[in-house]
């Protein structure tokens, strides 16, 4: 081979090489941009993943939120109700107290009445009758009387006025009822005052 030949040889290997480098050069360049096109994308899809996450939260803090607003409406109805059936149940307790009065006051005059007197008879029957029907209204109404006469002492219902021995009745009975108590849907009004057995 002559050098004119070499040298070609050589010009064209020179050629390529320079060819050779500038598509290693255009292929780092396309692989930098790849790359950093890949960073981009995965930065956008962290940033879309934090997005949905924050999402995701603000959805589950909402609805707890609405399960905790349900879950108060409904403690609300149910106050609410219970305080419009107490309403309902004791709404007459203060007129019934001032009704107690006029009870004791008519058991009072049958109690005082002269049952042999002629002339009083007609009167005290008429009492009576006035008592009864008072009482039987009053009691539609779900005032009921506690007269515990022998049964046995309850503080929750009863108030001892007194203790005394006997020989005839068992201890902690109710020997004796000063004043009958009155209850009110179940409710006591006034207790009933009461003599106890020792």
């Amino acid at each position: 081979m002559s050098n004119e030949e070499n040298k070609v040889t050589e010009e064209e290997l020179d050629q390529i090489i320079e060819e050779v480098e500038k598509v290693e050069a255009a292929a780092q360049d396309a692989e930098a941009e790849l790359e950093e096109i890949g960073d981009e994308k995965d930065a956008k899809i962290a940033q879309l993943e934090a997005a949905l996450l924050t999402s995701e939260a603000r959805i589950q803090e909402q609805q707890d939120g609405v399960l905790r607003a349900k879950a108060e409406v409904e403690n609300m109805r149910r106050r609410t109700e219970t305080e419009i059936d107490k309403a309902r149940k004791y709404a007459l307790n203060k007129f019934a107290e001032e009704l107690l009065p006029v009870i004791d006051n008519l058991e009072r005059a049958i109690q005082a009445a002269d049952t042999e007197n002629e002339v009083v008879k007609p009167l005290l029957e008429g009492v009576e009758l006035t008592h009864k029907t008072f009482v039987d209204t009053v009691s539609k109404f779900g005032l009921k009387e506690i007269n515990p006469e022998g049964e046995v002492f309850n503080p929750e219902m009863h108030q001892a006025m007194s203790i005394q021995e006997s020989p005839d009745h068992e201890s902690n009975t109710v020997m004796f009822v000063m004043q009958k108590g009155y209850e009110l849907n179940g409710r006591v009004i006034r207790p009933a005052m009461v003599m106890v057995a020792k």
